[in-house]
Parts: C-alpha cells; structure tokens; sequence
C-alpha cells in the first residue's frame, strides 16, 4: 500500500511540475504565443458550452474507430496468408517493405480523388495506416514460429488448415496484438491530417482552423484532447488484450511490475 501511495504522489508531483513549468513559459512568452494551463482551460470550456468540443471529439473517435478496425480486420488474415504460402510471400514481401516506407498523409490527396471529400476517404486513409503496420506484425508473428512445432503438429496428422488454427494463429496472437494498438497511434496521426486538409469537422479541423482566429488556447485544447483520447484508446485495448488475450501470452504494459 505505501509503495502505492508513493508511486500515485511522485506522479501526482511530476504533473504538477509540468504544469508550473508550462505555466512559467506562458508568461515568459505571453499567452498569444504560448497559453497558459489556465487560459487553456477557458479556451477548453468555451468550446465545450457550445458543443463544439465534445462533436468533434466524437466525430474524428469514429473515423479512426472504424478504419482502425476495418484495416485490422482485413490485414491480419492477408498476413497470416502471406506468411503461410511461400510463393505468395516472395512477391508480396518486397512490395510491403516498400510501400510502407510511405506515409499515409502522402495519400490524402489522391484518396480525395478517388473517393470523394466524404468520410470514405478519410476511412480509407485510417485502413491505409493501419493495414501495413498490422500485416507486417502478423507476417512476422508467422515467420517466428518454430518450424518443429509444425512439424509435430504434421506429424501427428494434422491438416494444413489445423496447423494454421491450432499452431500458427495461437503463436502469433502477441505479434497480431502488438501491431493493433501499434497502428492505432498511426491511425490517429492519419486522421489528423486528413481533417487539416479535407474536412470541416474533427479534431484535426478544430487544430488547423484555430489559427486563422490565432487562437491557441483552443489549438492546445485539440492538442490535449488528442493526447487523451489516445491514451484512453491505448488504455481499452490493452486491458481487453489482458483480459481476453492473457492465455496467448498477451500481457499489457500497466499490468507489469518491477
């Protein structure tokens, strides 16, 4: 219990220096330039009376929400694919490794072309991020399996499709988990990018459009927002990982001591 009680007040400390020190740059440079916690929070609260806000909020949580989990979706099969069938792997590696060097804001432009201003395209943007990062980890979840527990499994008389089932997939659990939430922070920065650039609403939208009333309260309240609902998101998904996923060896961050 003490060993708790210190752990919460030396975090409790530490955010509280932040906040000193953010403070004590707000007043060096004025709050035009660099607003303090306070002014934020006015800036924070004028935009929730509103509505404004918690919309936007919502608004960008559903965009990256849905191409997080249709990009994962459609990436973990394709990996476990490419992973198991050689011949599918020697022309599909090579063009992984280099289009994944590609970031997703260098599409936005032609998936607007493609598939309108709408929210098909920032969704297609979200599943473009996501897709890459989830896939290579499923690739190499599959590629570090160890050839003798297939072997067995082989042995024992066991088909292609139940090796896949029963040893593969179970094995590449932790890979296939890590490059979810991995893509996740990826998802986000996407969407923030195609809201700067293509949309009227969001997160990204409230950032990009601030300047041109030069408010930066209310650029560092989408700033904090973002950071919260990240963190949050990150927060979900490890402990449903945790919970439904421990058996695979899947352990979240929060749950570890030293």
């Amino acid at each position: 219990m003490n060993g708790k009680i210190k752990k919460v007040s030396l975090q409790l400390l530490f955010w509280f220096v932040i906040l000193g020190l953010w403070q004590l740059l707000s007043l060096v440079y004025g709050p035009e330039i660099l607003p303090g916690p306070l002014y934020t929070a006015r800036g924070g609260y004028e935009l929730l009376s509103d509505g404004t806000l918690l919309q936007y909020i919502g608004i960008s949580a559903y965009r990256v929400l849905l191409g997080w989990t249709l990009g994962s979706m459609v990436a973990v099969p394709v990996g476990i694919i490419v992973g198991k069938v050689n011949a599918i792997r020697l022309f599909a590696e090579p063009f992984l490794n280099f289009i994944r060097f590609i970031p997703p804001i260098a599409f936005i432009t032609l998936f607007l072309v493609w598939f309108g201003i709408g929210e098909t395209s920032k969704v297609m943007l979200i599943m473009y991020a996501t897709f890459f990062i989830v896939i290579l980890n499923t690739l190499t979840g599959v590629l570090s399996v160890h050839e003798d527990k297939i072997r067995s499994a082989r042995s024992m008389g066991a088909s292609e499709w139940q090796i896949v089932l029963y040893v593969i997939i179970p094995a590449t659990v932790p890979y296939i988990f890590t490059g979810i939430r991995l893509a996740m922070g990826t998802s986000f920065m996407a969407i923030i990018g195609a809201e700067m650039i293509a949309s009227n609403e969001g997160v990204g939208y409230l950032i990009w459009n601030s300047r041109l009333f030069f408010r930066t309260d209310w650029i560092f309240v989408g700033l904090i927002c973002l950071g919260l609902m990240g963190f949050l998101t990150d927060r979900a998904v490890a402990l449903l990982g945790r919970k439904l996923l421990s058996r695979y060896g899947v352990v979240s961050t929060t749950s570890l001591r030293r």
